[in-house]
């Protein structure tokens, strides 16, 4: 899942959501928010399809494979409090999410190319792994190389990127801190969690 290269406005169109954020894909969603295939527009899915649905979503949205959200799920479930708000908190502090959602990049798949090139830094030292979970108080920064520097400036300087409260960036020096963690507004997912989380648990 983490390697998906199929075609992703298919994807947005199976799950009914804006999961890949590339600009055709976005467009394929607009022009057309049925199902793919002749016989799915109106198909009812059954409990099991509609949990396996929005673990899909999880699993796209965020490039998780199945036996990393396994291990998420078993990392949460044995603190205190709503394990699927824990479950999605986990998904959001990922390095690869920060990024995206401070605005360094349009979309995760390249918010991953970046952090395996080594492009980015938290806490002064070079994390090439994009599953890297954060904490609040970490800086990430972008490797001081002028070529690299100028391509992220440029992406951030959109004025379409909203960033989230638990996240301050600075665009002239391309530094975002993460001051809190993400709560159930914050999720950038919408999702049914808790049926995910049965689903499971089983």
């Amino acid at each position: 899942m983490a390697r998906y290269h199929g075609p992703k406005a298919r994807i947005n169109r199976r799950l009914g959501a804006l999961i890949y954020e590339s600009a055709g894909a976005a467009r394929a969603l607009e022009r057309r928010d049925n199902p793919p295939g002749m016989h799915m527009k109106g198909r009812r899915l059954s409990n099991w399809g509609k949990a396996s649905a929005e673990k899909q979503k999880i699993k796209h949205y965020y490039g998780l494979g199945e036996k990393q959200l396994r291990r998420y799920y078993h990392t949460v479930k044995v603190k205190k409090g709503n394990t699927g708000e824990q479950l999605l908190a986990m998904c959001e502090r990922r390095l690869d999410n920060i990024i995206r959602r401070a605005g360094y990049t349009k979309t995760r798949p390249q918010a991953r190319q970046g952090i395996v090139h080594g492009h980015f830094f938290v806490n002064g030292i070079k994390v090439t792994s994009p599953s890297y979970n954060l904490k609040p108080g970490d800086i990430v920064t972008v490797r001081p190389k002028e070529k690299i520097y100028n391509m992220y400036r440029g992406v951030s300087g959109d004025a379409n990127q909203q960033t989230p409260d638990w996240i301050t960036f600075d665009g002239e020096t391309l530094r975002a801190t993460m001051v809190g963690l993400p709560g159930p507004a914050d999720f950038s997912l919408p999702c049914d969690v808790n049926i995910v989380v049965e689903f499971l648990a089983r």
